[in-house]
């Protein structure tokens, strides 16, 4: 087995091909400093390269999962220069840099799956967008607070959220900084599924994780690849490049290992 990162802000658990990535400041309610953000960034990548991890589960210890940005960030951001339009392009570059770390969620090949609780505010919601699946506990809310501390919300909330619910729910909860809570995060289409409470939501993300980590790991790898590509192309583009995917990348090894334990009646067997 591959031997985990040591990050500061995350604690990380990785068994039964199952990468647990939880984050790891509750007492600020784990809102994310630099340092959250670059590790985000190196777990994912990691993640994303070892052969040992097949799904991830992102997740929040404490009270809530994410409290936003940690506000102390913003007097740490130096963009002092004497011509204002550099001091603006100091700006732009290290904002970017943030988005990356965030999309590294969407760039991991392999399946996210969020398992939210208490509050889920700010650039928690930009992160959690990247995910592939949300899931919640009752009682979880979600916030893109951005609007009352007087920003524009920038890291992806306000570029991937219309894809993911009805673009009239969007700007209201961007417009007016409302809670929105899980029921209706649920119907919405945001969130998969709300559990009654913590441990049940562990309990069944985790269930549903083993059932992806005993797929084909390959064919779950390009499932998302095509999925994130159909995402911003037409259907033909996708069909084009499904096409193309599974003329270079279609293991005869896993189709056949697939067929055998289905006829064998056993749990096939993949390579990582």
């Amino acid at each position: 087995m591959s031997d985990l990162p040591a990050p500061e802000t995350l604690a990380l658990h990785l068994e039964d091909h199952i990468l647990e990535v939880k984050l790891n400041r509750p007492e600020v309610a784990n809102a994310m400093n630099m340092p959250m953000w670059r590790e985000l960034q190196e777990t994912f990548e990691w993640a994303d390269e070892c052969p040992d991890v097949r799904v991830v589960i992102l997740c929040g210890e404490g009270k809530h999962f994410c409290a936003g940005i940690d506000l102390s960030m913003f007097g740490s951001i130096h963009t002092d220069h004497e011509d204002p339009s550099r001091a603006s392009e100091k700006f732009v570059k290290h904002l970017r840099g943030l988005q990356r770390n965030l999309q590294s969620l969407r760039a991991c090949r392999k399946p996210v799956l969020a398992a939210l609780h208490g509050a889920c505010v700010g650039g928690a919601i930009d992160m959690i967008c990247y995910a592939d699946m949300r899931y919640c506990a009752e009682g979880t809310t979600f916030c893109v607070k951005e609007i009352d501390i007087g920003i524009v919300a920038d890291v992806g909330t306000l570029q991937n959220l219309p894809s993911l619910m009805p673009e009239g729910l969007v700007r209201e909860l961007a417009y007016t900084g409302r809670n929105m809570h899980a029921d209706e995060a649920r119907d919405s289409g945001f969130i998969t599924r709300v559990y009654p409470d913590r441990d049940e939501l562990y309990r069944e993300v985790r269930s549903i994780a083993g059932e992806l980590a005993a797929k084909t790991p390959l064919a779950l790898r390009g499932t998302k690849q095509v999925l994130n590509y159909t995402r911003d192309h037409t259907v033909e583009d996708g069909l084009e490049y499904v096409a193309i995917w599974n003329a270079s990348m279609m293991s005869k090894v896993d189709v056949q290992e697939a067929m055998t334990a289905k006829l064998e009646k056993r749990l096939p067997k993949f390579m990582d």
